[in-house]
């Protein structure tokens, strides 16, 4: 949505074909944005292919957005499409889904790849890329605009809290690595008695009950706190006065709360994988396992929560690099890789 408003604002016309859901107006404009409300949110990709074909003469570029699946727009236009996609699932199929529904959603991504060979890749970040090079398609093809951040109110600076506090905020669902978190702060206590552990964010209730079984299995539940969803103002108040975030997900596109939380002078401890790779700069704003274990996220975070100088230094880092990204400069930056597959089209 961001990008969306910085095209209109530089004068050109958006338009946003996006499932209904209840009460919402099936046409409306939304900050300069056309939005097109059609089917539900499974439906809406068969409806697409209909919608494409009736009126994409209207366009001069299409971008195509996937999550797991794209709309296969090539196969239903001639007009140039740029296909903007956060991650590669590859095994987070397993983690959401059981067979056959993993293994299917598995072939249909390889297949996918096919049907773009010749489009532009648009994603978040660096590794992201590469991880779409390796998928065949030319390195010259895959585009890398960083994400900034979104924030209604300003983020700053709080005092720490007296005991640590490590943090988990994402949606908690298994691919996200919140049961990684929960092993590597079980390790924690054993050292750091006063130890806490806050989760951030909202999942379905049956898996919240089975982490809730899991802290008692493990004998840490008195020191875990769930907030579930909460206010930006609270989830910036709750980065701040926590020591550091711990992020231990499968892969991400980009790994936003990163950011959020080096804002507010809080550095993070994540998983070696895509996404929080590239948002993480290992050994200067915060660190990126070598061996992504429960054990060894705890011995990492220990240590930094123990080392005050450097801890300091990754403060300081973190807050100038989540600093160093702005949405005026990530909008020019689509606009241009949009006009880019316009001028290859040609």
């Amino acid at each position: 949505m961001e990008h969306a408003k910085g095209w209109v604002k530089a004068g050109h016309s958006v338009t946003w074909l996006t499932s209904h859901y209840d009460y919402a107006q099936h046409e409306g404009v939304l900050d300069g944005v056309n939005f097109v409300r059609r089917a539900g949110s499974l439906t809406i990709y068969l409806y697409a292919p209909l919608y494409l074909l009736s009126n994409a003469h209207s366009f001069d570029v299409i971008v195509d957005e996937t999550h797991g699946f794209p709309f296969f727009s090539p196969l239903f236009t001639r007009k140039p499409v740029v296909i903007f996609i956060h991650e590669i699932a590859g095994e987070i199929w397993d983690y959401m889904f059981s067979f056959p529904k993993n293994v299917i959603g598995k072939l249909l991504e390889r297949w996918y790849f096919r049907v773009y060979k010749h489009c532009l890749f648009w994603t978040d970040a660096p590794s992201t890329a590469k991880e779409i090079a390796q998928r065949g398609i030319p390195a010259t093809q895959c585009v890398a605009i960083p994400c900034p951040i979104i924030s209604s109110i300003t983020p700053r600076l709080r005092p720490k809290e007296t005991v640590p506090v490590y943090l988990f905020v994402s949606r908690v669902v298994r691919m996200k690595g919140v049961e990684e978190v929960i092993k590597t702060f079980s390790f924690i206590i054993r050292e750091q008695r006063t130890a806490k552990l806050w989760i951030i964010g909202g999942g379905d209730a049956p898996y919240i009950q089975e982490l809730r079984e899991m802290l008692d299995e493990y004998g840490v539940a008195r020191a875990v706190t769930f907030f579930g969803v909460v206010s930006e103002e609270t989830k910036y108040r709750l980065m701040a006065t926590a020591h550091i975030l711990l992020h231990a997900s499968v892969k991400e596109g980009w790994g936003l709360v990163v950011l959020e939380a080096a804002s507010v002078g809080t550095p993070a401890v994540v998983y070696n994988v895509n996404g929080l790779n590239s948002v993480v700069k290992n050994g200067k704003t915060g660190i990126v396992l070598k061996d992504n274990s429960p054990r060894e996220m705890a011995r990492e975070a220990m240590m930094l929560y123990k080392n005050k100088t450097l801890y300091r230094i990754f403060q300081d880092n973190g807050r100038i690099w989540a600093k160093s990204f702005h949405w005026s400069d990530a909008s020019k930056q689509s606009i241009a890789l949009l006009q880019r597959a316009i001028r290859r089209k040609v």
